[in-house]
């Protein structure tokens, strides 16, 4: 016997997961959005703001980058965007 789906979205998380809130500022925000539509437009994929986040924090643990001794976001910024090759400092 084959169950009908239930209302809603289907699940899509593999693994356990936990809904929380962070704040993050309007740029941010745009820019995600922006990017999200970008990929869109390349690729036909569709990618939401929380797939993109979810991305960059396990592309950062990925990477063995040792970021215990970062004193602030913005230090921890600018170490991220040498890593990157970007010329934020």
């Amino acid at each position: 016997m084959t169950t009908k789906p239930g209302p809603g979205r289907p699940p899509v998380h593999h693994e356990t997961w936990s809904k929380v809130s962070v704040v993050l500022f309007d740029r941010q925000i745009l820019h995600l959005d922006r990017l999200a539509s970008e990929i869109r437009g390349k690729s036909g994929k569709l990618l939401n703001r929380a797939e993109i986040i979810r991305a960059l924090i396990d592309g950062l643990i990925d990477s063995g980058m040792d970021i215990t001794g970062t004193g602030s976001e913005a230090d921890l910024r600018a170490r991220v965007a040498r890593r990157l090759g970007s010329p934020f400092r």
